[in-house]
């Protein structure tokens, strides 16, 4: 059988070279091709190739009728509509571990020519200006490292850090002291790598919780003269923050290859000679685009003869008399596993996953792969999905089990999600309600009923007179809506908690108000 591959932009040469050698694919390398053009032709085609020029609308996909593969030869898939690729039964795989190298690379780079003033002195040299006592630099031997974000480019640029005897020091929300030690880095807190670099590199995806991760207080707890790297992504340095940072001497120097706005032509921090910048080389090299060619190229090829890929990004086709049964589910299960997030600040160390009731005879590893999504994405956004949520939490050393039991504790069926951390435990637990929905019924060992969508504020507080109504005053002062109200007590007078469903997301101003409450334990606010 032959298929048809249409590859839509330019990749390189030598990366597509396993689909070239194959008799049985015919490969069409079109990459002039208008919206329209493209729209008419897919029809044509077994697999679409792109890199980040080719759009892959909703529409698109469902023009091609016949493809069942879409490869992108990078990282990121953020011109690719996942969820119609995934509604018309089409994998869609990426390249997530070709670029590393090169980026990891392209950070001690920057970090060098950082430490020794190149660029500047390169230009003040092709200017004919000989100015050998302006770029006085400092070596990297015996300097910290903080790096912010430990996977696999924050792994590598820690061991070439090694390499230049400096010492370093890590931060990851999956990061443990007995895996750091193992890596020969130290372990720290946020506010401890930001406190004790003397360079400062961050390598964590763009979501809301990084935002503006490195800002005015960031700076302000950091060393004076410390150098400031982003090699990552745009946005997780407040850059208005990072110009009063280096205008005022704090920051000794900053290596920009990521902006919040690109290009960034017209960006302020320019006209900082402390500011050295590349537009965004990261993954700019022969070997990189090589590779993440030759990656795509393989999957694609796996996946047209076996059916199966080593990167894929989206959920892969499930038959269809599975599908009906375990479908209402999954909307509980990422739930779950998001609400289950907001409760567990330490490392995970495991999740078990208990099934009870109607869900004892049917298939439940999808659903599995959406609680550890949901459990998983607060940390790592978009980037993580139904398929490679297992895959991530297996890197991230997170043990997950499943089981089944009968005891559905009184409901038609429930889903149980327990964490371990090294702290201790927390669980949740649902069910779907005839003609109700999904439902929140447990959390810790408090009963609930809540529904598992909106913004909800869980208090963690003593079982005392009044406590309620300080709340609800404290909250109306501040604009807080209130829509509606679970309380749970373990003992009269002992500890209890309560879930607020509220209208908006809690300012941070009205969360500190909250938690100086004596009666208050603890405040997680959880937008589901």
């Amino acid at each position: 059988m032959s298929y048809k591959i249409l590859i839509s932009d330019p990749l390189n040469d030598d990366g597509i070279q396993p689909l070239l050698d194959r008799d049985d694919m015919l490969i069409d390398i079109q990459t002039d091709l208008t919206d329209e053009q493209l729209l008419e032709i897919i029809s044509n085609y077994d697999a679409l190739l792109v890199r980040s020029q080719t759009q892959v609308t909703r529409e698109l996909i469902e023009k091609g009728v016949n493809l069942k593969i879409i490869g992108r030869a990078g990282v990121g898939v953020d011109n690719i509509d996942l969820d119609a690729a995934t509604e018309n039964g089409i994998i869609v795989v990426n390249a997530p571990n070709a670029n590393t190298n090169s980026a990891a690379e392209h950070t001690m780079a920057m970090m060098m020519s950082l430490s020794r003033k190149i660029p500047q002195a390169y230009a003040s040299l092709k200017s004919k200006r000989w100015e050998r006592g302006k770029f006085l630099g400092t070596e990297l031997k015996g300097k910290t490292l903080g790096i912010v974000g430990l996977g696999r480019i924050g792994a590598e640029v820690a061991f070439r850090a090694k390499g230049q005897r400096m010492n370093v020091i890590a931060f990851d929300p999956f990061l443990t002291e007995e895996k750091a030690e193992q890596m020969g880095v130290q372990y720290g807190t946020f506010e401890e790598v930001i406190q004790a670099g003397d360079f400062i590199t961050v390598h964590t995806p763009l979501l809301k919780s990084t935002k503006h991760l490195i800002n005015a207080d960031a700076f302000k707890q950091m060393k004076d003269g410390v150098h400031i790297l982003n090699c990552a992504r745009g946005g997780i340095i407040d850059e208005e923050a990072l110009y009063d940072a280096v205008v005022s001497k704090k920051v000794a120097g900053a290596a920009l290859d990521v902006f919040e706005e690109e290009p960034a032509t017209d960006n302020p921090l320019l006209e900082l000679p402390e500011v050295i910048v590349t537009p965004h080389l990261g993954a700019s090299t022969v070997e990189a685009q090589e590779n993440v060619a030759v990656d795509v190229s393989h999957d694609v090829i796996q996946f047209l003869e076996e059916g199966s890929v080593q990167n894929p990004v989206n959920l892969p086709s499930v038959p269809k008399e599975i599908l009906s049964k375990i479908e209402p589910y999954f909307h509980l299960a990422e739930k779950l596993g998001r609400f289950l997030s907001y409760l567990t600040e330490d490392v995970i160390r495991g999740v078990n996953i208990s099934y009870s009731g109607d869900l004892t005879d049917v298939e439940v590893a999808p659903l599995t792969r959406n609680a550890v999504r949901g459990l998983l994405r607060r940390y790592h956004g978009i980037h993580i999905n139904d398929v490679n949520a297992l895959y991530l939490a297996e890197r991230k050393d997170i043990t997950v089990n499943e089981n089944k039991t009968m005891n559905a504790k009184g409901f038609t069926n429930l889903i149980n999600i327990e964490v371990t951390t090294d702290s201790g435990k927390h669980q949740v637990a649902g069910t779907l309600l005839n003609g109700l929905g999904a439902r929140i019924v447990k959390v810790d060992h408090y009963r609930v009923d809540v529904t598992p969508e909106g913004h909800i504020v869980f208090i963690y507080h003593n079982d005392q007179p009044g406590v309620i109504g300080k709340m609800g005053n404290l909250l109306g002062e501040h604009d807080v809506n209130i829509a509606t109200m679970q309380v749970d007590r373990a003992d009269v007078g002992g500890d209890a908690v309560m879930l607020l469903k509220v209208d908006k997301d809690m300012k941070e101003d009205t969360l500190t108000v909250l938690e100086q409450l004596e009666e208050i334990k603890a405040v997680r606010t959880i937008n589901l």
